[in-house]
């Protein structure tokens, strides 16, 4: 038997190889990214640039490429590494909260339903389009498929520094570049509205119109979902990057939040419905039109004006729960937390796509000076919009960054039935109800319990209503956010519609503006939700 020093020495001993391994890994998983990105961006760029020398069939191949080597190394550790006899599999909770798979389950869903509805189109078309045309989205499929599962039901923390790592990194370059070819790639849409008004090829025509009309409104409404796929299946996996051999100790365990209650929530979950409700009708509305003939500007008017009254407001309850946050007298919490980290930079990165999409509507507006009542509405949005993100970001990393109101754990030392004031305001019973005998302590000790128990209980009664104040203002958020979630998830798109910036910037610029910005501004509404959420739950 070897004495304790030797075994501590021995554990010593492996603390700077797993360094190292861990070093290595990162070293050489992020250095075989980075090229792939280039590389990848290098082959979108010449095909932007020049047509004839890279086409879109070759960058569609070289991504298969990159499709079928992700594939290969997600098999590889479905079938033999996680099937290992030594191989612990670990839960990567941090990249797996109910609500970000859910979303990667719903557009993964989406994006394969708008694969299929790519393959009819290619079908209906055969007679003039390459057979690949049919190969490509079908790869597509089952690596969508095979990748959302390899996420949600596969441990991922038991793999190696390197291997794993790579396998990571090549999966999450592929996804960003799928992203980026998704946001620069308008040769379907402009095929499309060239169809629709009679400039198409004559000789590359679809002999079953209906069938054709169904497959080309299903692929446009379906478009924004593959670019949101393509930026949440990236943001976990990069979570997953982090915590490969990542073991959480026994003390730094994460602790169970307090549950989501709408008790005691009235005017901001009254005020919520009503702007989801009024949302509703406005976004049927503006689709009824847009099915029969492009939207009009009575329909356009309806929709700024609905944003225009309804930004200022939700930037007036982030500016108040802000306030309200700085008059707490909640502690900060400093603790390292990565998946926390992860989201302020997801919230303040998505936050760009319309706040930069904002700044080009401004500068174009201005730029062509013209005084019709629509354009002054857009102009009004644009900067809502921008004043709405800024003081809804910091409103939520505010929240974010607070100690939850949680049981006290100094109070659990008084008993195992000692009561005090829980999150809302109500008395919770102690965790510590098993039989097991009270702990006698010296009188010193029980009269500071005393006192912390009753500073801490007398500070929940006088914050009570900043707390009621909060989750009022976070739950009237979380409707709005999903509203404005809604509206362009599911087709309304007045920017391509009301032709201002697209006659300013012309087409394809235009056209990538929106699609770089649009599934950031979806991303970011729902990235929010999520962030809004845990603010309620835990004020």
């Amino acid at each position: 038997m070897k004495s304790s020093r030797e075994l501590q020495s021995m554990h010593k001993g492996r603390r700077p190889q797993t360094r190292r391994a861990r070093k290595a890994g990162q070293l050489f998983s992020g250095l075989l990214a980075m090229n792939v990105v280039f590389l990848g961006c290098a082959f979108i760029s010449s095909m932007i640039f020049n047509r004839v020398a890279i086409t879109l069939h070759d960058v569609k191949i070289f991504f298969s490429i990159l499709k079928i080597l992700s594939l290969c190394w997600i098999i590889y550790y479905l079938l033999c590494t996680s099937r290992k006899p030594h191989a612990v599999l670990y839960r990567d909770s941090h990249a797996g909260p109910v609500w970000v798979q859910g979303s990667l389950v719903l557009f993964g869903a989406c994006t394969i339903l708008l694969h299929v509805f790519g393959i009819g189109y290619n079908i209906s078309h055969i007679h003039c389009k390459s057979q690949l045309e049919i190969l490509f989205p079908c790869i597509e499929i089952i690596f969508i498929c095979i990748q959302v599962w390899n996420v949600l039901f596969s441990g991922i923390q038991s793999l190696g520094h390197i291997d794993g790592r790579c396998g990571l990194m090549l999966t999450m370059a592929t996804d960003l570049l799928l992203w980026l070819l998704a946001v620069t790639n308008d040769s379907v849409h402009k095929e499309i509205e060239s169809a629709l008004k009679g400039n198409g090829n004559s000789s590359c025509t679809c002999p079953n119109t209906t069938a054709c009309r169904v497959f080309q409104k299903g692929y446009v409404l379906l478009y924004p979902f593959n670019m949101e796929y393509c930026l949440i299946g990236s943001s976990m996996l990069y979570v997953m990057w982090k915590n490969v051999g990542r073991r959480i100790p026994p003390h730094h365990a994460i602790h169970a939040k307090p549950k989501f209650k709408l008790r005691g929530v009235i005017y901001g979950l009254l005020l919520g419905i009503s702007a989801l409700l009024l949302g509703i009708c406005i976004f049927l509305t503006y689709q009824i039109q847009a099915t029969s003939s492009a939207p009009n500007q009575e329909a356009l008017v309806l929709y700024y004006s609905y944003y225009v009254v309804l930004l200022p407001m939700m930037a007036v309850g982030a500016v108040a729960g802000t306030v309200i946050h700085g008059l707490e007298e909640r502690e900060l919490d400093t603790l390292k937390n990565p998946t926390r980290s992860l989201d302020v930079i997801l919230l303040m990165g998505a936050a760009l796509g319309q706040i930069g999409i904002s700044y080009f509507s401004i500068v174009a507006i201005v730029a062509t000076n013209p005084g019709d009542l629509l354009d002054r509405l857009i102009l009004t949005y644009a900067v809502s919009l921008i004043i709405q993100h800024i003081t809804q970001n910091i409103f939520i990393i505010e929240g974010l960054h607070r100690q939850p109101l949680v049981e006290d754990p100094d109070a659990r030392l008084a008993g195992p039935h000692t009561q005090h004031s829980g999150p809302s305001g109500e008395e919770t019973v102690g965790s510590h109800t098993s039989q097991e005998p009270t702990p006698v302590y010296p009188l010193e000790i029980r009269q500071e319990i005393r006192r912390v128990s009753h500073a801490y209980s007398h500070t929940f009664g006088r914050l009570n209503w900043k707390r009621k104040a909060l989750k009022e203002i976070s739950i009237f958020l979380v409707l709005c956010n999903i509203i404005l979630w809604i509206m362009p998830t599911f087709g309304m798109h007045p920017a391509f519609e009301n032709g201002l910036e697209k006659s300013f910037y012309g087409y394809s610029t235009w056209f990538a503006i929106v699609n770089f910005g649009l599934p950031l501004g979806v991303f970011y509404r729902m990235h929010s939700v999520g962030g809004l959420l845990e603010v309620y739950v835990s004020s």
